[in-house]
């Protein structure tokens, strides 16, 4: 998934989100953002591209790094949080129906 530079690939990503049948697009956090308690009906896709996050979900917490892809299952409760110093962003993906 990456390229030579180091960075994530997102064409690579969105291709391979899509043929799992995901939507793939890039969301943008200033630091200290948190988005709480969101509950979405259908699973969701996570990749860090930059900066830092922190995910709550099923009683845990997780700080995925860059380039780690997460699910988060639909009707699953969740919290995003911005927890570095920086600008963050990430791709998410809805399952389409």
């Amino acid at each position: 998934m990456s390229s030579s530079e180091g960075k994530l690939d997102r064409a690579q990503i969105g291709k391979d989100w899509r043929a799992r049948g995901f939507s793939c697009d890039l969301w943008v956090d200033p630091p200290g953002q948190v988005w709480a308690n969101y509950v979405h009906v259908t699973d969701e896709l996570m990749i860090i591209v930059e900066g830092g996050l922190e995910l709550e979900m099923q009683g845990k917490t997780l700080r995925p790094a860059i380039g780690e892809e997460v699910l988060v299952p639909a009707h699953t409760n969740h919290t995003v949080r911005n927890v570095g110093g920086t600008t963050a962003r990430w791709l998410y993906g809805y399952k389409e129906k």
